[in-house]
């Protein structure tokens, strides 16, 4: 990264055209937070506006170190210079909240987002129903896994793959079951994070009769 830091201030030096895809790279190059946020203030000082992606990338760095209120901060900024956030960057606050166990804060987040005319994709859902989960909100969880069925955004295997495993976590096996039936049903199979699960279950003697019927039918 330093040779290419090199090289982009050469070619500021000598006036060689410098745009914002050049810097967009350059700062998701950087493991070092800080060395991409000043680069995205250098690229300001040469007039080059930062666009949705390079606002993107500052974001996921900020998130994954844990820096949210930052994180929301450069979101108002965007909306604030007219930028419109796509879906991306509000997914990636709404996981970095989750993480964080403010569930709370994603869902307004979330609820937020079609009067923005954002529509949540799949990601989303998924995100918002692992957050849901992990803090033991399961019915929401589910409910959330039906709206988007209803709203047109078709669950994937990663989606089935996160509720069963929060049921199977709060030892509802049961409710597990059924979503392992319709996740079957509809050409999905379990991860191996969901599959870990169920053979700890199995050692455990404590498998649902259902479930049990049904791994022994995949077998």
């Amino acid at each position: 990264m330093d040779k290419a830091k090199q090289v982009f201030d050469l070619m500021v030096t000598k006036g060689s055209m410098v745009n914002v895809q050049s810097c967009s790279i350059l700062i998701n190059g950087y493991w070092r937070l800080q060395e991409a946020e000043k680069l995205f203030s250098e690229m300001q000082d040469h007039g080059q506006l930062p666009d949705v992606q390079t606002y993107n990338i500052i974001l996921d760095g900020l998130c994954n170190n844990q820096q949210l209120s930052e994180a929301i901060e450069f979101l108002r900024e965007m909306e604030g210079n007219k930028l419109k956030p796509d879906i991306v960057a509000y997914n990636i606050i709404i996981e970095g909240l989750c993480n964080a166990g403010e569930v709370q804060s994603a869902k307004d987040l979330f609820c937020g987002l079609s009067p923005k005319g954002v529509q949540p994709d799949v990601r989303t859902y998924t995100i918002m129903i692992s957050g849901l989960c992990k803090g033991g909100l399961l019915v929401e969880a589910e409910e959330m896994l039906r709206e988007m069925k209803q709203k047109g955004c078709s669950p994937n295997g990663c989606t089935y793959n996160t509720i069963i495993r929060g049921y199977i976590n709060h030892n509802d096996t049961s409710r597990a079951t059924s979503l392992i039936e319709e996740m079957s049903e509809r050409g999905f199979s379990g991860d191996a994070s969901t599959m870990e699960l169920i053979v700890d279950l199995l050692l455990k003697d404590t498998v649902d009769p259902v479930l049990l019927a049904w791994l022994k039918d995949k077998v």
